[in-house]
């Protein structure tokens, strides 16, 4: 006769928080994702406009940086940009080799109106939420990346 060891079942995949995390997480960046994609933008893209937005010219390797890419992906995300008319690379002033990033005007437009798309959508799901419960879900999330130290933009 096989003796076996009686074990308790696992539990159900809902008693875990990473999976509601990752269930509204999905859900959240699913929308935003079609919403930026009515825009002809990705997610990735998105990411990158908002951080060359927040100064005048970035370097090719302070984006790479901010988004935690390599230099060949960086690379091809700005050439999408550019193509786009949204962003241009040009020499920095004084370094022969090294780029600077800038946004276009179209890319200036088109970054606040993606920013309203942004609130809209965590308008769409967290809005029902008093402003104490989103601040204290911030504050959790918040939390918990400063304790692991996560780093990294998300951009997919």
């Amino acid at each position: 006769m096989i003796s076996r060891t009686t074990s308790s079942a696992p539990s159900p995949l809902e008693a875990h928080l990473g999976f509601w995390l990752r269930f509204v997480s999905n859900h959240v960046s699913a929308r935003f994702q079609t919403l930026l994609e009515e825009k002809d933008v990705t997610v990735t893209e998105w990411v990158a406009l908002r951080t060359l937005w927040s100064k005048d010219k970035t370097t090719h390797a302070e984006l790479i940086q901010a988004l935690g890419m390599t230099k060949g992906a960086a690379s091809k995300l700005i050439s999408r940009l550019e193509e786009k008319g949204l962003a241009k690379r040009q020499l920095a002033e004084g370094r022969a080799r090294e780029q600077c990033l800038r946004l276009t005007a179209a890319g200036r437009v088109l970054v606040p109106k993606l920013a309203a798309l942004a609130d809209a959508n965590d308008g769409h799901f967290f809005g029902h939420l008093s402003a104490a419960e989103r601040q204290a879900l911030a504050r959790a999330m918040q939390a918990l990346v400063q304790h692991h130290q996560l780093e990294g933009i998300p951009t997919a």
